[in-house]
């Protein structure tokens, strides 16, 4: 089994990307969810406050690499020839799917302030705001656990600051690829 893992800054992508591979038939597994399942099962609201706050507080009880680690047998089920994962945030957990996958790939892709905000501003989430305060904060929590260490070790490279067309066939140049390298 080949697996893809992505990396980037809030609204950089990642779900744009995990859309396109969804359409392709590539299955995505998504570490957010974890997070999420982690909130909603505390009975809180899906806010940036509460999400990050859980995301925070399982890092510090089980380790920084700790959602990477309940994502490795989700991974492992699965019976696809290519999986992606969406949403690595540190280097501690690229090191575990190096380490729990041969030929893991590391995608990072990138996308100016500006352009970021302008997409938390458009998609309405629950834990989005367009303050961007609040992003540059959202920002700085993700790099403390190590996300800048994890761009600086991607693979490849995506710059997305155009369009969604463009986007898409940057996204799919690299899915084929990264298929063809053993």
């Amino acid at each position: 089994m080949k697996v893809i893992g992505i990396v980037g800054l809030p609204a950089s992508g990642k779900g744009e990307f995990s859309r396109i591979a969804l359409s392709l038939g590539i299955p995505v597994i998504v570490m957010g969810d974890v997070i999420r399942t982690a909130v909603r099962d505390a009975g809180l609201p899906l806010t940036d406050k509460n999400l990050g706050e859980t995301a925070g507080r399982i890092r510090a009880d089980q380790g920084m690499d700790a959602i990477a680690r309940l994502c490795v047998p989700v991974v492992r089920g699965r019976e696809d020839p290519l999986v992606i994962i969406d949403g690595i945030r540190g280097d501690s957990e690229v090191k575990v799917f190096r380490e729990s996958f041969p030929g893991f790939v590391l995608i990072r892709i990138d996308s100016p302030f500006g352009i970021r905000l302008g997409r938390i501003a458009g998609r309405g989430r629950s834990d989005d705001s367009p303050d961007r305060d609040v992003l540059k904060a959202r920002d700085e929590r993700e790099q403390a656990w190590g996300l800048g260490k994890a761009l600086l070790d991607a693979d490849y490279r995506i710059d997305n600051d155009g369009s969604l067309e463009s986007f898409i066939r940057k996204v799919m140049a690299h899915l084929e690829k990264v298929k063809e390298v053993p």
